[in-house]
C-alpha cells in the first residue's frame, strides 16, 4: 500500500505545483478509506488507498458484492445517508468538493424515457445539459458526435423502447446512457459496469472508444468492470483489485501477473487473466481449494489473506 502511495507522489512531483489543474485534468486521491453501515457494524470498505489520474481509466474488479460499486459511491460523493465514511477524498491533492458539471456517474441501472428515438434522447439531453453558451447547432454537432462514437448510428431513429414496446438491445441502451453522460465531457468519470448487456466485441468497442476520450480530452475514468474478455482488460493501464472490501492489488495491469505469481497463484497458459484473478479471489464459492504454483492447495479465504497481506508488505 505504501508503494501505492509513493507512485502518487513521484507522479506528482514530476509536475508543477498546480499539476493536473494547469491542464484542466482532474487527479483523485483516496487515502485508508473506510465505508461502514449499520452504525458501523458492518465494513463495506476497509482502508482502502489508489488514486485515478487525468488521461487514464482506473479499472475496479473484483467479486460481486466486493465494494466496487460503493468505492464509486465514496468518491462521486453519492453515499446514501445511511453509511459512514472516514478517511481522504483528495480532488487535485486538496480536500474539496467536485465542482458543478465537473463530473459524471453512469449508474448500474438505465434510466431512459422508453418512448423516445435515440436521437431524441441524446439531443433532448444536449439541450438541457449544455450551457446555452453554447449554440443550438453546437450542441446537435455534439449529440451527433457522442452518437458517432458509440456505434449508434444506424439506430438513430430507433424507439429506446421497455416491457411494453419493443426497442433498443440491452446493450444499444447502455451505449446510449453513456452517450448522455459524455455529452458535457466530464474531467472525471465515473462507470459502473459500463459493459454490462454488451457482447465482447460490443464491449471493446466502447472500452476502447472511452479510453481514446480520456487520452485526446484528459478525462479521468474510473470504472467497476465486470468479467471483461482479454481484450478489454488489455486497453486498461491501472487496476484496482477488491476482495470482501479490502485491496488485493493496487498498480499497472501489466505488473498484476507477477504478484500472482510470486504469491504462488501463476495464471495458466492460455487462461483470461482477469478470469484467474476473479477466479482466485472469490470466496462465494469456497468448498473447492485453489492449487498454488509450487504445488499443494489452499483455501479461497487463505489465499485472499495472502495476497492482501502481501500486497500491504509491498
Amino acid at each position: 500500500m505504501e508503494a501505492v502511495v509513493a507512485r502518487k507522489e513521484e507522479h506528482d512531483d514530476d509536475d508543477d505545483e498546480l499539476g493536473a489543474a494547469a491542464d484542466g485534468g482532474v487527479s483523485v486521491t483516496w487515502k485508508d478509506l473506510y465505508v461502514t453501515v449499520g452504525g458501523g457494524r458492518l465494513t463495506i470498505l476497509e482502508g482502502l488507498t489508489g488514486y485515478a489520474e487525468p488521461g487514464e481509466v482506473l479499472a475496479i474488479m473484483g467479486p460481486s458484492g466486493c465494494g466496487k460499486s460503493t468505492l464509486l459511491d465514496a468518491l462521486a460523493g453519492r453515499l446514501s445517508s445511511t453509511a459512514q465514511q472516514s478517511g481522504d477524498i483528495l480532488i487535485n491533492g486538496r480536500k474539496e468538493s467536485l465542482a458543478y458539471g465537473t463530473s459524471a456517474y453512469l449508474t448500474q441501472d438505465d434510466t431512459l424515457m422508453t418512448t423516445l428515438t435515440v436521437k431524441e434522447a441524446v439531443y433532448y439531453s444536449a439541450q438541457l445539459q449544455l450551457p446555452d453558451s453554447i449554440s443550438i447547432a453546437e450542441k446537435k454537432k455534439r449529440a451527433e458526435m457522442v452518437i458517432k462514437e458509440m456505434g449508434l448510428q444506424d439506430s438513430l431513429n430507433t424507439r429506446i423502447g421497455g416491457w411494453a414496446v419493443k426497442g433498443l438491445s440491452g446493450g444499444q441502451k447502455r451505449r446510449v446512457s453513456i452517450c448522455i453522460e459524455m455529452l458535457r465531457r466530464p474531467k472525471l468519470l465515473f462507470l459502473d459496469e459500463p459493459t454490462s448487456g454488451l457482447d465482447s466485441a460490443a464491449s471493446y468497442h466502447v472500452m476502447s472508444r472511452i479510453l481514446k476520450l480520456a487520452r485526446n480530452d484528459r478525462i479521468t475514468v474510473v470504472a467497476s468492470v465486470h468479467q471483461p474478455s482479454s481484450e478489454v482488460f488489455q486497453l486498461f493501464r491501472n487496476l484496482c483489485l477488491l476482495s470482501s472490501g479490502r485491496t488485493v492489488y493496487f498498480g499497472r495491469v501489466a505488473s498484476t501477473e507477477q504478484f500472482f505469481t510470486s504469491n504462488g497463484f501463476p495464471c495458466p497458459t492460455l487462461r483470461n487473466p482477469s478470469d484467474h484473478y476473479l477466479q482466485t479471489i472469490n470466496k462465494d464459492f469456497d468448498q473447492e481449494d485453489i492449487e498454488q504454483g509450487h504445488g499443494g492447495s489452499v483455501r479461497t479465504e487463505e489465499v485472499i489473506s495472502i495476497l492482501v497481506s502481501s500486497y500491504n508488505h509491498v
